[in-house]
């Protein structure tokens, strides 16, 4: 059987992977269903002693892991979604749930970050764009509070990765192979960066996005150092993000190429996972070893980057590789540990806000969050802007390819509020109304406004069927729906079409005048 590439995308989307037998044509083999939690949300754990990737599901891109004890904290990029840096908490590596948002106050576009524990000390190095700088925050218990941001003031590097010297010294590896001394208290810096490392060098006539080393992890096994890297671009070609690795007997090298690289590589669209990289290593309860990594999966850019999670052997030599080839199938889960419960309720009642946790603005102004509040089970957002585009909706993460999601909304006069799937400010969808006319986005702009029969209040509901959009209506609080006019297909409201490295959420949004009032939100995975 010989599938053209329409077909391997379908193919892959629909959960099966194609497995290649020497003089035998590729055959399908179908994955097992997910199994689901929180509103019917797909979750690694299987429930029989294994676990299907994706380890978390939806845009959560260049994981950094700490293993603390029996416990195991992570987080990933934010970007511009504030408050940001959400902490996880696992005790297995397999189920996660939330803890914190560590960053509250908005300092730019928050790239890969590295959390880490020198002393007894928390440690949180957050790159960011507009402007480009790396900062530093933290804590002395990982639940917070943790300090507020110190600039260390690093224009020219993304990525800092945390390492300690033989001798106790401090650093902070960079992208491009370079490297920079941390004060004892890890607060600022000591000099200038330094290139220390040349990274491997990918053959020309592979298919990639540009060289970009970044995302930079060390950590110290045995005998020696090992320099863990991302090169090939994050993004672009499905076959260009790839990890790479060196090892040193000093954190100051010289640093010795791994003669298996690349560890690990997307290559062929075939594949479940696409533009795999970005890798960190850590040790499960059980003794085994695991690399959390991140990956697009085929057919859906708009999820953005979900994390995975690799099996890792060390070697006899002093190397260590990646066994769990293109993730596509159940694996055994690490041994040891506690499971909690994965992941969080994207439906809320609005008894309390989620804030930071759940609910995250984008680009928020220094004052937003005075904008929302709870009150008697109901969201109360203050209008900002005109439309999404200005408004600073409030967003969550949903990691299934299908899910539809709804709520009742009652508008002030003058008001206009909505749901939307929102990727920035420049590309969304969604449907809102003010009391006389419906407010249609599309392509991240205002177009259709047909005539409003409900007046101020209605419930509204959004359904993403892999990519196909409908809009739903009623006003009798969801005894009977009517379809909404218009339908949309946003397989392309994603990063390779307008960058940022973003993915397609689901939210709600206030504007024009007033306070719009946000009732009984439900969600549920397809």
């Amino acid at each position: 059987m010989t599938l053209n590439r329409r077909e391997a995308l379908t193919t892959a989307a629909l959960g099966t992977s194609l497995i290649a037998v020497p003089g035998v044509k590729a055959q399908r083999t179908p994955a097992p269903p997910p199994a689901r939690g929180y509103d019917n949300q797909r979750i690694p754990d299987l429930g029989d002693g294994r676990f299907l990737n994706p380890l978390m599901a939806g845009d959560h891109p260049d994981p950094t892991i700490l293993k603390d004890g029996r416990d195991y904290y992570m987080t990933f990029s934010t970007f511009d979604s504030y408050p940001g840096l959400v902490i996880w908490h696992s005790r297995d590596l397999v189920n996660w749930r939330p803890l914190t948002a560590a960053l509250t106050r908005n300092i730019g576009s928050v790239w890969a970050p590295e959390l880490c524990k020198h002393k007894g000390r928390y440690y949180l190095y957050i790159p960011t764009k507009n402007p480009t700088t790396s900062w530093v925050i933290w804590a002395d218990r990982i639940e917070g509070p943790w300090s507020d941001p110190i600039d260390l003031k690093l224009p020219n590097h993304i990525d800092p990765g945390h390492a300690v010297g033989e001798d106790g010294t401090r650093w902070l590896f960079l992208s491009g192979g370079d490297r920079i001394r941390l004060a004892p208290d890890g607060l600022s810096t000591v000099g200038a960066p330094e290139h220390v490392y040349d990274p491997w060098r990918y053959p020309d006539s592979w298919d990639v996005e540009g060289f970009s080393p970044e995302g930079p992890k060390v950590l110290r096994h045995g005998e020696y150092y090992y320099l863990i890297t991302a090169v090939g671009g994050t993004a672009g070609p499905p076959t260009g993000h790839m990890v790479i690795a060196a090892r040193s007997r000093s954190i100051d090298g010289p640093w010795e190429h791994h003669p298996g690289n690349p560890l690990v590589r997307t290559t062929s669209l075939d594949e479940k996972w696409w533009s795999r990289g970005h890798a960190s290593l850590v040790e499960a309860p059980d003794g085994s070893w695991w690399s959390v990594y991140h990956g697009y999966e085929n057919g859906f850019w708009t999820l953005g980057r979900q994390t995975l999670l690799d099996p890792v052997e060390w070697t006899a030599d002093g190397w260590f590789r990646m066994k769990g080839g293109d993730l596509s199938q159940p694996m055994k889960k690490p041994g040891g540990g506690q499971a909690v419960r994965h992941g969080q309720a994207l439906s809320d009642d609005f008894a309390t806000l989620a804030y930071g946790t759940k609910w995250n603005f984008f680009r928020p102004g220094p004052d937003e969050r005075r904008r929302a509040r709870v009150e008697n089970r109901t969201l109360l957002l203050e209008a900002r802007g005109k439309a999404p585009s200005d408004s600073a909706p409030l967003l969550l993460i949903a990691g299934d390819p299908g899910y539809r999601f709804e709520c009742d909304i009652e508008i002030p006069p003058g008001g206009t509020a909505g749901l939307i799937l929102f990727y920035d400010d420049k590309l969304y969808c969604g449907l809102g109304f003010d009391e006389k006319r419906f407010v249609t986005h599309q392509y991240g702009i205002e177009r259709g406004r047909p005539a409003n029969p409900h007046g101020r209040r209605m419930r509204l509901r959004v359904v993403n069927d892999r990519h196909i959009v409908s809009f739903h209506t009623s006003g009798d609080d969801g005894a009977t729906w009517t379809r909404f006019d218009r339908g949309m297909e946003v397989s392309g409201y994603h990063h390779n079409v307008r960058g940022g490295f973003l993915m397609l959420r689901p939210g709600l949004y206030s504007a024009g005048q007033g306070t719009a009032r946000f009732r009984d939100f439900r969600f549920a995975a397809l």
